[in-house]
């Protein structure tokens, strides 16, 4: 009902976002009559600060165009590689009209960035994609929203989640591959690379884990304590809902995007309200810069998708509260997972000193699980003065995080 109860609340209020959206325009286009009238600017900054705080924010595209690789600007086509129900394989191709470039980019390591599914969609991972294109070639999991899912395609579990890094990994190749997991898919990619491990078949090259929940018993976080302190009956009783009439996932039990965006808020509003604020003003100072890297950031972050309810409540339980996997007591389509059987697959983690989400320790303790893997193809870093979402984007990831794990990747590319 709560879902049911958001759509009408947002069909509501779309009159006055589009009419938000249109007075904007109206008194800060320079063609316009309006925009010539004493205190226009202000008018103009309130219309929009409505109209972004109550529109509607759709999946946002990659929009890499090209990449300086090799010495040279490089165009880039994405395109759709492997089709699932609940996600989509995604390659970035590079082209080059040069033979010597063409040489330099078909020599350059694969790589597979395994997404999250936990609220944003990869794009969230642009920067990290776009950074990685320079010099590998690349790969995403492009996740589905849940309420874009038909009934009819049936349940997608952590077990399924699993199962498709591991079809992912065999269809690019596992001979010549480098996976790359951040946050939440550390936990279904250790799995996935184990499974595969205990079965004989070839694993990746390396796998590199940014800022996941391997052992969420060490550092305990905030998200960490409300996953804990709730029985699993209350979050399928209290966020789990169904997906409305207009929707092709009518029907669908789902952890809605626009909850788990109610939380990112609540762990700090006075941040979220603040810089909203700041925008406000940029508009009323004409700091057109600092206000469309506003506009570009919250583009992202309030564009949020659903989960599938079956794969949500499975990762509360394992990972969360039960701590399966680090306890080796966790069990995938019948197989227990055992990382110390990865013998062949080099292990580098990756935390943020001042990580809220992922506490420090959580992703360093698939060391001590990785028994197989020798200590000298091992590697750990933590990043100074970098919080989550610092170690897969931004400056210290192009400058400080990037530069390790290109060396890394090519230290066991041959």
């Amino acid at each position: 009902m709560l879902y049911h109860l958001h759509e009408f609340q947002r069909s509501l209020m779309s009159p006055l976002v589009y009419f938000a959206e249109a007075g904007a325009k109206m008194w800060s286009a320079k063609g316009s009559m309006l925009s010539q009238f004493p205190g226009a600017p202000r008018i103009a900054a309130g219309y929009e600060l409505i109209y972004r705080l109550g529109k509607d924010y759709e999946k946002p595209q990659f929009g890499i165009g090209s990449v300086n690789a090799h010495g040279h600007n490089v165009p880039i086509v994405e395109y759709r590689a492997l089709a699932k129900p609940f996600c989509n394989l995604i390659r970035f191709k590079r082209f080059s009209d040069d033979p010597a470039t063409v040489a330099d980019l078909k020599d350059d390591p694969v790589v597979l960035v395994v997404a999250p599914l936990s609220g944003h969609h990869s794009t969230l991972l642009r920067d990290t994609v776009r950074t990685l294109l320079q010099d590998h070639k690349v790969y995403i999991t492009d996740w589905i929203d849940a309420r874009m899912v038909p009934v009819e395609q049936g349940a997608f579990r952590l077990d399924d989640y699993v199962a498709y890094i591991r079809e992912f990994i065999r269809h690019i190749g596992a001979k010549n591959l480098h996976v790359i997991s951040v946050c939440q898919p550390t936990v279904p990619v250790l799995a996935a690379i184990s499974l595969m491990a205990s079965a004989g078949e070839t694993t990746p090259r390396s796998m590199t884990m940014m800022g996941g929940p391997i052992d969420t018993r060490r550092s305990p976080t905030q998200v960490n304590d409300l996953a804990t302190t709730k029985p699993l009956s209350w979050f399928e009783t209290n966020v789990i809902h169904d997906v409305p009439p207009n929707y092709p996932g009518h029907g669908r039990r789902v952890y809605p995007g626009f909850l788990q965006h109610a939380g990112f808020i609540a762990m700090n509003p006075g941040r979220h309200l603040s810089s909203h604020w700041d925008f406000y003003e940029d508009l009323l100072k004409g700091d057109l810069d600092d206000a469309e890297s506003h506009r570009k950031f919250y583009d992202e972050y309030n564009a949020v998708l659903d989960m599938p309810a079956e794969y949500y409540l499975d990762t509360i339980k394992t990972v969360f509260q039960q701590h399966l996997l680090p306890r080796g007591q966790w069990d995938v389509a019948g197989s227990r997972v055992r990382p110390a059987d990865i013998t062949t697959t080099a292990l580098f983690t990756i935390e943020g000193e001042l990580d809220d989400i992922s506490g420090l320790g959580q992703t360093e303790a698939a060391h001590d699980l990785c028994g197989g893997v020798p200590d000298e193809h091992k590697r750990h870093l933590t990043v100074k003065g970098a919080g989550h979402y610092g170690i897969f984007s931004g400056r210290r990831w192009r400058d400080v995080v990037y530069p390790d794990v290109r060396a890394f990747i090519a230290a066991h590319n041959s």
